[in-house]
């Protein structure tokens, strides 16, 4: 038999503790079973809404798995090509201790989405400051400079390089060079890409939470 919640309307299967789109608790009564001691506990279990989260529960999963994986995706890690996909991954490991320490185990979606999001800056800060550290390592610690400096030179020219395949003005080409060799440019250019690589663990944590939360809850249910 096919319910309807009360608060979106959208369809809820017999048997759902909570609405799958909404996360509306869902009171089921039935005359047959009052006095089930297993009903006792399914009108027990509606009493968490499933779309909030207990963030002291989670925060205490959150910091000890996004701070090693934002580690582990920053920029000169060996392993960073790998990182958004680790970011992801990490997101949906919060949710799943997450909701092992949950009663009743369920979970929205939006819920989910929201623990991966705070997993991913965690994790996209703690990878910002350990990029810039290296940088600052490798330059001033273990004077390393001069082939950070060799490596973003072939950088610069494989760009004029390919400026000039496609005809761009060689005035234009010049001033750019002359950006991107200078300490003000490099440094801009540096950050930008931090910055760029911030906002994607955040998008991909979001998106492995909100995974997480949709493949755990479905298989929960399907269990049930």
């Amino acid at each position: 038999m096919e319910l309807s919640c009360s608060r979106c309307h959208q369809t809820v299967q017999d048997g759902y503790c909570y609405c799958p789109t909404c996360g509306l608790p869902q009171l089921v009564f039935s005359a047959e079973s009052s006095g089930d001691a297993g009903q006792g506990e399914r009108s027990g279990e509606a009493a968490r809404d499933a779309n909030s989260v207990d963030w002291n529960s989670a925060l205490r999963s959150t910091f000890p798995l996004a701070i090693p994986a934002g580690i582990l995706c920053s920029m000169l890690s060996p392993v960073s090509v790998f990182g958004l996909i680790l970011m992801g991954a990490t997101a949906a490991w919060v949710v799943a201790l997450y909701l092992r320490a949950q009663r009743p185990a369920w979970i929205t979606v939006g819920a989910g989405a929201r623990i991966g999001f705070v997993t991913g800056v965690v994790g996209s800060w703690t990878a910002a400051a350990m990029s810039g550290l290296s940088l600052y390592a490798l330059r001033f610690w273990l004077h390393q400079g001069s082939a950070f400096d060799d490596f973003w030179q072939n950088v610069v020219n494989l760009q004029q390089q390919q400026g000039v395949a496609v005809g761009a003005d060689a005035q234009n080409l010049a001033a750019a060079k002359a950006l991107m060799m200078s300490p003000e440019g490099r440094a801009g250019l540096i950050l930008f890409t931090i910055a760029i690589l911030m906002g994607t663990l955040v998008l991909f944590g979001v998106a492995g939470g909100a995974l997480g939360a949709r493949m755990l809850t479905r298989r929960r249910r399907s269990d049930n």
